[in-house]
């Protein structure tokens, strides 16, 4: 055992790493692990919190990320693969996902090219989210941070199946009230970064609705509440 954890060492660290992005939580590199083009998503520290809390908090949400990938492919949903985690160095090795293109660029290009939000073509696009959505909601997956930079398209784009990414802030919950705020957050989301998108999130949440039937209508209830507190607190602070 002691010679595989040594041989993980060498491979994850004398690979050269190309830093990708780098947020609140942690950093992103992209790099080579054992013949592959990976993603090491590496967590830092957080000096705010004593180190055995810290500790335990960057376990814990390392795990859930993992389960919460490894759960939405075991139902069908794409994610990357995860290939490896790395408590003590608070990373996990996951797919690269090769010429993935975000949601959030696919529509600025297809603005940028006079593409209506309402056109068929994008409605294809926005029933094909709701889709994805509330399969992950019906198996209880909840992502945490909905965006449409957290969605990759492969080639052929516009026939891809939608990939979710970054789940960071999953947890695996089947209370309505989760599941609302992650389909708030999405919304948000999409109004605050695409204009003239309200048809476009009307039909993606009439998809979601419409596929969920039953399971979902407690859903969308808590969802118009939650729109509710939202106001109040833009209003109110």
């Amino acid at each position: 055992m002691r010679q595989l954890r040594l041989l993980h060492f060498f491979l994850i660290t004398k690979m050269s790493r190309e830093l990708v992005t780098q947020g609140a939580e942690g950093r992103v590199y992209a790099t080579e692990w054992l013949g592959r083009s990976v993603i090491v998503k590496h967590r830092f520290p957080k000096q705010y919190r004593h180190p055995d809390l810290d500790g335990y908090i960057t376990r814990e949400r390392i795990k859930a990320e993992a389960r919460a990938l490894t759960r939405c492919r075991s139902f069908g949903i794409k994610t990357p693969a995860v290939y490896d985690v790395d408590f003590d160095k608070s990373e996990i090795v996951l797919e690269k996902i090769i010429d993935g293109l975000t949601i959030r660029n696919y529509i600025y290009e297809a603005v940028k090219n006079k593409l209506k939000m309402d056109s068929p073509n994008m409605m294809n696009m926005a029933e094909r989210i709701g889709k994805v959505i509330v399969k992950m909601h019906m198996n209880n997956v909840i992502h945490g941070d909905l965006t449409t930079s957290n969605m990759l398209l492969v080639p052929p784009y516009d026939l891809s199946d939608i990939i979710l990414i970054d789940f960071g802030l999953s947890s695996v919950d089947e209370r309505a009230e989760d599941k609302a705020v992650d389909l708030y957050v999405l919304e948000r989301a999409i109004l605050s970064t695409h204009p003239n998108t309200e048809t476009f999130v009307a039909h993606l949440l009439a998809t979601y609705e419409k596929i969920g039937g039953t399971a979902t209508r407690d859903v969308i209830k808590r969802l118009n509440e939650v729109r509710l507190r939202g106001r109040k607190k833009l209003c109110f602070g």
